[in-house]
Protein backbone atom coordinates (compact mmCIF):
# COMPACT_ATOMS: atom_id res chain seq x y z
CA UNK A 1 0.00 0.00 0.00
CA UNK A 2 1.04 3.29 -0.55
CA UNK A 3 1.99 6.24 2.99
CA UNK A 4 2.38 9.52 2.78
CA UNK A 5 5.20 11.46 4.04
CA UNK A 6 3.13 11.40 7.49
CA UNK A 7 3.07 7.56 7.45
CA UNK A 8 -0.75 7.80 6.31
CA UNK A 9 -2.36 5.19 3.98
CA UNK A 10 -3.60 7.10 0.87
CA UNK A 11 -5.41 6.37 -2.16
CA UNK A 12 -3.28 6.81 -5.26
CA UNK A 13 -5.43 5.62 -7.96
CA UNK A 14 -8.16 7.67 -9.87
CA UNK A 15 -10.51 6.96 -12.87
CA UNK A 16 -7.74 7.40 -15.24
CA UNK A 17 -6.33 4.11 -13.92
CA UNK A 18 -8.75 2.10 -15.70
CA UNK A 19 -7.11 -0.66 -17.61
CA UNK A 20 -3.95 -0.69 -15.14
CA UNK A 21 -2.90 -3.40 -12.51
CA UNK A 22 -3.69 -2.05 -9.29
CA UNK A 23 -3.60 -2.81 -5.43
CA UNK A 24 -6.01 -1.87 -3.05
CA UNK A 25 -7.12 -1.75 0.62
CA UNK A 26 -11.04 -1.49 1.59
CA UNK A 27 -12.86 -1.47 4.44
CA UNK A 28 -14.46 -4.83 4.83
CA UNK A 29 -17.76 -3.67 6.78
CA UNK A 30 -19.60 -0.51 6.42
CA UNK A 31 -18.65 2.41 9.01
CA UNK A 32 -15.72 0.53 10.11
CA UNK A 33 -12.80 2.78 10.63
CA UNK A 34 -10.25 0.82 11.72
CA UNK A 35 -9.27 -2.99 10.85
CA UNK A 36 -10.79 -5.14 8.93
CA UNK A 37 -9.06 -4.40 5.86
CA UNK A 38 -9.62 -6.43 2.40
CA UNK A 39 -6.63 -6.21 -0.13
CA UNK A 40 -7.53 -6.53 -3.50
CA UNK A 41 -5.30 -7.32 -6.91
CA UNK A 42 -6.49 -6.53 -10.10
CA UNK A 43 -6.99 -4.76 -13.27
CA UNK A 44 -9.39 -1.86 -12.81
CA UNK A 45 -11.36 -2.47 -15.48
CA UNK A 46 -14.05 0.57 -14.76
CA UNK A 47 -14.64 3.08 -12.44
CA UNK A 48 -18.48 4.46 -12.69
CA UNK A 49 -20.84 6.25 -10.59
CA UNK A 50 -18.50 5.74 -7.28
CA UNK A 51 -18.15 1.99 -7.93
CA UNK A 52 -14.21 0.55 -8.55
CA UNK A 53 -14.54 -3.06 -11.06
CA UNK A 54 -11.04 -4.82 -9.85
CA UNK A 55 -10.76 -7.91 -12.39
CA UNK A 56 -8.42 -10.61 -10.53
CA UNK A 57 -6.39 -13.28 -12.35
CA UNK A 58 -8.88 -15.89 -11.72
CA UNK A 59 -11.72 -13.98 -14.21
CA UNK A 60 -13.62 -12.70 -10.90
CA UNK A 61 -15.03 -9.33 -10.68
CA UNK A 62 -14.84 -7.80 -7.57
CA UNK A 63 -17.01 -4.60 -7.08
CA UNK A 64 -15.83 -1.91 -4.60
CA UNK A 65 -17.48 1.19 -3.26
CA UNK A 66 -15.12 4.22 -3.87
CA UNK A 67 -16.50 5.50 -0.29
CA UNK A 68 -14.73 1.95 1.43
CA UNK A 69 -11.04 2.69 -0.18
CA UNK A 70 -8.06 3.20 2.22
CA UNK A 71 -5.51 2.83 0.22
CA UNK A 72 -4.86 2.47 -3.67
CA UNK A 73 -1.90 2.53 -5.84
CA UNK A 74 -0.89 1.09 -9.64
CA UNK A 75 1.43 -1.65 -9.57
CA UNK A 76 3.66 -3.09 -11.85
CA UNK A 77 3.16 -5.96 -14.21
CA UNK A 78 3.20 -9.11 -12.74
CA UNK A 79 6.89 -10.58 -12.75
CA UNK A 80 8.21 -13.04 -14.85
CA UNK A 81 7.02 -16.45 -14.17
CA UNK A 82 10.31 -18.62 -13.00
CA UNK A 83 9.12 -21.42 -14.85
CA UNK A 84 8.56 -22.39 -18.50
CA UNK A 85 8.89 -20.19 -21.91
CA UNK A 86 9.00 -16.91 -22.10
CA UNK A 87 5.83 -16.21 -24.63
CA UNK A 88 3.62 -13.14 -24.64
CA UNK A 89 -0.45 -13.71 -24.50
CA UNK A 90 -0.61 -13.05 -28.03
CA UNK A 91 1.60 -15.64 -29.15
CA UNK A 92 0.15 -18.19 -27.57
CA UNK A 93 -3.26 -17.53 -28.74
CA UNK A 94 -1.88 -17.60 -32.38
CA UNK A 95 -0.59 -20.46 -31.66
CA UNK A 96 -3.32 -22.05 -29.96
CA UNK A 97 -5.66 -21.02 -32.28
CA UNK A 98 -3.37 -22.83 -35.34
CA UNK A 99 -3.80 -26.02 -33.61
CA UNK A 100 -7.32 -26.22 -33.47
CA UNK A 101 -8.63 -24.63 -36.70
CA UNK A 102 -12.76 -24.12 -37.33
CA UNK A 103 -13.78 -25.36 -40.46
CA UNK A 104 -15.12 -21.69 -41.82
CA UNK A 105 -13.63 -18.28 -40.40
CA UNK A 106 -14.19 -14.37 -41.06
CA UNK A 107 -12.24 -11.21 -40.28
CA UNK A 108 -13.38 -8.30 -38.27
CA UNK A 109 -10.67 -5.83 -38.07
CA UNK A 110 -8.19 -7.64 -35.65
CA UNK A 111 -10.72 -10.17 -34.13
CA UNK A 112 -11.38 -13.94 -35.91
CA UNK A 113 -14.80 -14.98 -36.26
CA UNK A 114 -14.81 -18.73 -35.95
CA UNK A 115 -17.17 -21.48 -36.88
CA UNK A 116 -17.07 -25.34 -37.03
CA UNK A 117 -20.80 -26.82 -37.17
CA UNK A 118 -20.66 -25.81 -32.92
CA UNK A 119 -17.57 -28.78 -32.23
CA UNK A 120 -16.31 -27.49 -29.11
CA UNK A 121 -16.36 -23.37 -28.23
CA UNK A 122 -12.57 -23.13 -29.04
CA UNK A 123 -13.59 -23.65 -32.82
CA UNK A 124 -16.85 -21.73 -32.39
CA UNK A 125 -16.04 -18.42 -30.88
CA UNK A 126 -14.64 -15.12 -31.76
CA UNK A 127 -10.85 -14.46 -31.31
CA UNK A 128 -10.39 -10.73 -30.28
CA UNK A 129 -6.79 -10.17 -30.69
CA UNK A 130 -7.13 -6.14 -31.62
CA UNK A 131 -10.11 -3.55 -32.59
CA UNK A 132 -12.81 -4.83 -34.38
CA UNK A 133 -12.83 -1.89 -36.54
CA UNK A 134 -16.00 -1.09 -35.29
CA UNK A 135 -17.56 0.31 -32.09
CA UNK A 136 -17.79 -2.49 -29.48
CA UNK A 137 -21.47 -2.57 -29.85
CA UNK A 138 -21.45 -2.49 -33.28
CA UNK A 139 -19.05 -5.43 -33.20
CA UNK A 140 -20.98 -7.53 -30.91
CA UNK A 141 -24.34 -6.82 -33.39
CA UNK A 142 -21.77 -8.00 -36.08
CA UNK A 143 -21.06 -10.91 -34.34
CA UNK A 144 -24.43 -12.24 -33.41
CA UNK A 145 -25.61 -11.96 -36.85
CA UNK A 146 -22.66 -13.68 -38.21
CA UNK A 147 -23.24 -17.14 -35.99
CA UNK A 148 -26.97 -16.52 -36.42
CA UNK A 149 -26.57 -17.01 -39.98
CA UNK A 150 -24.84 -20.47 -38.81
CA UNK A 151 -27.57 -21.41 -36.40
CA UNK A 152 -24.66 -21.06 -33.35
CA UNK A 153 -24.93 -19.44 -29.82
CA UNK A 154 -22.18 -16.23 -30.33
CA UNK A 155 -19.35 -17.01 -28.49
CA UNK A 156 -16.27 -14.97 -27.66
CA UNK A 157 -12.98 -15.88 -25.82
CA UNK A 158 -11.39 -13.74 -23.52
CA UNK A 159 -8.10 -14.09 -21.24
CA UNK A 160 -6.97 -12.65 -17.77
CA UNK A 161 -3.82 -12.80 -16.41
CA UNK A 162 -2.62 -11.40 -19.78
CA UNK A 163 -1.46 -8.49 -20.89
CA UNK A 164 -3.27 -6.25 -23.00
CA UNK A 165 -6.97 -5.11 -22.57
CA UNK A 166 -8.38 -8.72 -22.93
CA UNK A 167 -9.91 -7.81 -18.60
CA UNK A 168 -11.23 -4.66 -20.18
CA UNK A 169 -13.27 -6.98 -22.87
CA UNK A 170 -14.61 -9.38 -20.55
CA UNK A 171 -15.73 -6.78 -18.30
CA UNK A 172 -17.48 -4.66 -21.03
CA UNK A 173 -19.14 -8.08 -22.24
CA UNK A 174 -20.46 -8.95 -18.55
CA UNK A 175 -21.69 -5.26 -18.20
CA UNK A 176 -24.06 -6.22 -21.37
CA UNK A 177 -25.28 -9.20 -20.20
CA UNK A 178 -22.77 -11.83 -21.82
CA UNK A 179 -22.48 -14.80 -19.58
CA UNK A 180 -18.87 -16.49 -18.72
CA UNK A 181 -19.30 -20.45 -19.16
CA UNK A 182 -16.23 -22.69 -19.11
CA UNK A 183 -12.96 -21.34 -17.35
CA UNK A 184 -9.92 -23.27 -18.30
CA UNK A 185 -5.99 -22.42 -17.98
CA UNK A 186 -3.15 -22.13 -20.45
CA UNK A 187 0.10 -24.26 -19.47
CA UNK A 188 3.48 -23.65 -20.83
CA UNK A 189 6.88 -25.55 -20.27
CA UNK A 190 10.14 -26.93 -21.61
CA UNK A 191 9.84 -29.88 -24.13
CA UNK A 192 12.59 -31.68 -23.85
CA UNK A 193 12.25 -32.75 -20.09
CA UNK A 194 8.96 -34.50 -21.17
CA UNK A 195 10.61 -36.13 -23.54
CA UNK A 196 12.94 -37.56 -21.26
CA UNK A 197 10.66 -38.32 -18.70
CA UNK A 198 10.36 -42.00 -19.99
CA UNK A 199 12.06 -44.84 -20.82
CA UNK A 200 12.80 -45.40 -24.27
CA UNK A 201 11.97 -49.04 -24.46
CA UNK A 202 8.40 -47.44 -22.95
CA UNK A 203 8.05 -45.12 -25.75
CA UNK A 204 8.40 -47.74 -28.60
CA UNK A 205 5.07 -49.00 -27.52
CA UNK A 206 3.78 -45.91 -28.88
CA UNK A 207 1.76 -46.01 -32.16
CA UNK A 208 2.57 -42.21 -33.95
CA UNK A 209 0.33 -41.42 -36.88
CA UNK A 210 -0.51 -38.24 -39.02
CA UNK A 211 -4.12 -39.45 -38.72
CA UNK A 212 -6.58 -40.25 -36.18
CA UNK A 213 -8.20 -43.63 -37.03
CA UNK A 214 -10.86 -45.81 -35.85
CA UNK A 215 -9.41 -47.02 -33.14
CA UNK A 216 -7.71 -43.60 -31.65
CA UNK A 217 -11.48 -42.33 -32.15
CA UNK A 218 -12.92 -44.90 -29.99
CA UNK A 219 -10.74 -43.82 -27.04
CA UNK A 220 -11.22 -39.92 -27.52
CA UNK A 221 -13.67 -38.87 -25.26
CA UNK A 222 -15.80 -37.34 -27.59
CA UNK A 223 -18.35 -39.74 -29.10
CA UNK A 224 -19.97 -39.77 -32.37
CA UNK A 225 -17.01 -37.82 -34.35
CA UNK A 226 -18.11 -35.93 -37.29
CA UNK A 227 -16.71 -35.01 -40.42
CA UNK A 228 -16.27 -31.30 -39.14
CA UNK A 229 -14.93 -32.77 -35.71
CA UNK A 230 -12.34 -34.97 -37.88
CA UNK A 231 -11.16 -31.68 -39.69
CA UNK A 232 -10.60 -29.50 -36.54
CA UNK A 233 -8.96 -32.83 -35.14
CA UNK A 234 -6.94 -32.74 -38.46
CA UNK A 235 -6.01 -29.29 -38.27
CA UNK A 236 -2.36 -27.12 -37.69
CA UNK A 237 0.72 -26.98 -39.14
CA UNK A 238 2.38 -30.88 -38.18
CA UNK A 239 -0.55 -33.13 -36.29
CA UNK A 240 0.57 -35.96 -34.66
CA UNK A 241 -1.98 -38.29 -33.04
CA UNK A 242 -0.11 -41.08 -30.53
CA UNK A 243 -1.79 -44.37 -29.28
CA UNK A 244 -0.69 -46.97 -26.80
CA UNK A 245 -2.60 -50.57 -28.19
CA UNK A 246 -4.96 -51.54 -25.26
CA UNK A 247 -5.96 -55.72 -25.44
CA UNK A 248 -6.63 -57.20 -28.40
CA UNK A 249 -9.89 -55.99 -30.16
CA UNK A 250 -10.42 -53.85 -27.60
CA UNK A 251 -9.90 -49.08 -27.80
CA UNK A 252 -6.33 -48.26 -26.99
CA UNK A 253 -4.88 -47.79 -23.55
CA UNK A 254 -4.46 -44.56 -23.85
CA UNK A 255 -3.85 -41.94 -26.72
CA UNK A 256 -3.05 -37.89 -27.20
CA UNK A 257 -2.73 -35.50 -30.27
CA UNK A 258 0.15 -33.18 -30.42
CA UNK A 259 0.71 -29.87 -33.06
CA UNK A 260 3.97 -28.48 -33.93
CA UNK A 261 4.23 -25.23 -34.58
CA UNK A 262 7.62 -23.65 -35.26
CA UNK A 263 9.13 -23.66 -31.52
CA UNK A 264 5.52 -24.49 -30.11
CA UNK A 265 4.16 -28.28 -29.78
CA UNK A 266 0.80 -28.25 -28.01
CA UNK A 267 -0.74 -31.32 -26.29
CA UNK A 268 -4.26 -32.31 -26.56
CA UNK A 269 -6.62 -34.89 -26.60
CA UNK A 270 -4.89 -36.97 -24.02
CA UNK A 271 -7.37 -39.82 -22.70
CA UNK A 272 -6.65 -43.13 -20.77
CA UNK A 273 -8.96 -45.51 -20.12
CA UNK A 274 -10.66 -45.71 -16.51
CA UNK A 275 -9.35 -48.82 -15.82
CA UNK A 276 -5.76 -48.61 -17.03
CA UNK A 277 -5.03 -45.09 -15.26
CA UNK A 278 -2.42 -44.59 -12.58
CA UNK A 279 -0.25 -46.50 -14.85
CA UNK A 280 1.81 -43.55 -16.04
CA UNK A 281 -0.05 -44.21 -19.70
CA UNK A 282 -0.58 -40.45 -19.87
CA UNK A 283 3.13 -39.36 -19.64
CA UNK A 284 4.21 -42.00 -21.70
CA UNK A 285 2.16 -40.75 -24.54
CA UNK A 286 3.05 -37.35 -23.92
CA UNK A 287 6.50 -38.20 -23.70
CA UNK A 288 6.08 -39.84 -27.18
CA UNK A 289 4.94 -37.29 -28.47
CA UNK A 290 7.58 -34.58 -27.12
CA UNK A 291 10.32 -36.78 -28.54
CA UNK A 292 9.02 -36.26 -32.05
CA UNK A 293 7.93 -32.55 -31.76
CA UNK A 294 12.19 -32.35 -30.86
CA UNK A 295 12.80 -33.77 -34.16
CA UNK A 296 10.76 -31.34 -36.13
CA UNK A 297 12.37 -28.57 -34.09
CA UNK A 298 10.19 -27.20 -31.32
CA UNK A 299 11.53 -26.53 -27.76
CA UNK A 300 9.32 -25.24 -25.76
CA UNK A 301 5.33 -27.00 -24.86
CA UNK A 302 1.94 -25.44 -24.19
CA UNK A 303 -1.44 -27.23 -23.19
CA UNK A 304 -4.90 -26.49 -22.35
CA UNK A 305 -6.65 -27.51 -19.06
CA UNK A 306 -10.02 -27.07 -16.81
CA UNK A 307 -9.86 -25.30 -13.83
CA UNK A 308 -11.34 -28.25 -12.15
CA UNK A 309 -9.54 -31.15 -13.97
CA UNK A 310 -7.34 -31.74 -10.61
CA UNK A 311 -6.05 -35.14 -11.62
CA UNK A 312 -4.57 -33.33 -15.64
CA UNK A 313 -3.33 -30.24 -13.11
CA UNK A 314 -1.42 -32.40 -10.70
CA UNK A 315 0.15 -34.58 -14.10
CA UNK A 316 1.17 -30.83 -15.80
CA UNK A 317 2.88 -29.96 -12.82
CA UNK A 318 4.52 -33.36 -12.20
CA UNK A 319 6.21 -32.64 -15.96
CA UNK A 320 7.43 -29.12 -15.40
CA UNK A 321 4.40 -26.69 -16.89
CA UNK A 322 2.85 -23.83 -15.28
CA UNK A 323 0.19 -21.77 -16.14
CA UNK A 324 0.28 -18.63 -18.03
CA UNK A 325 -2.78 -17.21 -18.77
CA UNK A 326 -6.35 -18.14 -17.85
CA UNK A 327 -9.19 -18.21 -20.81
CA UNK A 328 -13.09 -17.96 -20.82
CA UNK A 329 -15.72 -17.98 -23.60
CA UNK A 330 -18.41 -15.41 -22.87
CA UNK A 331 -21.77 -16.60 -24.20
CA UNK A 332 -24.52 -14.29 -25.79
CA UNK A 333 -26.90 -13.08 -23.55
CA UNK A 334 -30.35 -15.15 -24.13
CA UNK A 335 -28.49 -18.03 -26.06
CA UNK A 336 -28.59 -21.69 -24.82
CA UNK A 337 -25.25 -23.57 -24.83
CA UNK A 338 -25.06 -25.10 -27.77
Amino acid sequence: MEFSAAGRLEVRITAADVGKRVSVRRLSEPGVTEGKFTDTLGVLTSWDAGVLVITRKSGESVRIDETSLVAGKVVPAAPARRRGPAASYEELARVSSRAWRPVESERLGQWELRAASGFTRRANSVLPLGDPGLPLDAALDAVRRWYGERGLPAYVQTATGAEGTQELLGAELERRGWVREVTAELWTGALAPVADRVAAEDVAGVALAREADEAWLARYQRKGVSEVALKVLGSGPSVWFASVPGDEGAAPAAVGRCVVDGRWAGFAAVEVDPEQRRRGLATVVMAALAGRALQEGASAAWLQVETDNVGARALYEALGFAPHHAYHHYREPGAGAP
